[in-house]
C-alpha cells in the first residue's frame, strides 16, 4: 500500500465476532428476573439455548425487553482475543469499521462499548435486522467497499458485492443457522476473529 492510496477496510459485525452477546444474555436475564441462568448447552449457537431460561410472554417479556437497553447495549465484554485480532489488523494498515444490525437508536452505545473495550473502531453502522432475500447489511457494504466483511450469522452475508471477501465465523454449532447451499457462498470460514485476522494477516490479503 502507498503512502497515497487509500486505507483497506475491513468490517466487521459485532454480536458473536467482536462482543460476547451470550454473556450479556445472561446479565441481562439476572437483571430482570433476580437471579442468572444456569447453562445448559455451552455449545449452543442462540442464548436462549446456551441458558437454561423459560420461554417469555406477556409482562415477563416485557420485563425482559426492558433490560435491552442503553446499559446493555455499551457494556457487553469483547470475545477473547478479539480486541488483539483487531490490534493486529490496523497495526498492519487496516481501518475497521463495525456493521452491525443493531437499532439506530443504540449506534452510539455499541462504538462507546466497542471503544471502551479497546477496539479500534471509531464508526458502527447499524442497519437493523431484518432479513430477506438480501442482507439488510448489503447497503452498508456497498458504499463502504471494505477488502473484507466478517460476520457469524450467514443470512447476513446474503447479496454482498462479489469483490469484498466473505468470512463467517463458525461458532457454537448446536441450533446454528450457518450450515446448508448457503456456505458455499462464503469465501472462508473461521472459528473465530483471531483465527480470521491471523490467516487473513498471514496470507497477504487475499
Amino acid at each position: 500500500m502507498t503512502s497515497d492510496s487509500p486505507q483497506p477496510v475491513v468490517a466487521l459485525d459485532a454480536d458473536g465476532v467482536l462482543l460476547d452477546y451470550h454473556l450479556s444474555y445472561r446479565d441481562a436475564w439476572a437483571r430482570a428476573f433476580g437471579e442468572p441462568p444456569l447453562l445448559r448447552d455451552a455449545n449452543a449457537y442462540w442464548p436462549m439455548d446456551r441458558w437454561a431460561v423459560r420461554r417469555l410472554q406477556g409482562e415477563d417479556m416485557a420485563r425482559f425487553r426492558l433490560c435491552f437497553d442503553e446499559h446493555f447495549w455499551s457494556t457487553i465484554p469483547a470475545i477473547e482475543g478479539a480486541v488483539d485480532a483487531c490490534l493486529n489488523l490496523h497495526r498492519a494498515g487496516y481501518r475497521l469499521v463495525c456493521v452491525s444490525a443493531i437499532g439506530a437508536p443504540f449506534r452510539d452505545a455499541r462504538l462507546r462499548n466497542l471503544r471502551d473495550a479497546g477496539f479500534p473502531i471509531d464508526e458502527v453502522i447499524a442497519t437493523g435486522n431484518d432479513v430477506g432475500t438480501e442482507s439488510p447489511k448489503a447497503a452498508a457494504i456497498r458504499s463502504l467497499a471494505p477488502v473484507a466483511f466478517v460476520d457469524d450469522f450467514l443470512p447476513f452475508l446474503r447479496g454482498m458485492p462479489s469483490a469484498v471477501h466473505t468470512a463467517l465465523i463458525l461458532r457454537e454449532q448446536n441450533g446454528s443457522p450457518n450450515q446448508g447451499p448457503e456456505l458455499d457462498t462464503v469465501r472462508s470460514t473461521h472459528t473465530n476473529l483471531a483465527a480470521f485476522a491471523s490467516w487473513w494477516l498471514e496470507s497477504g490479503s487475499r
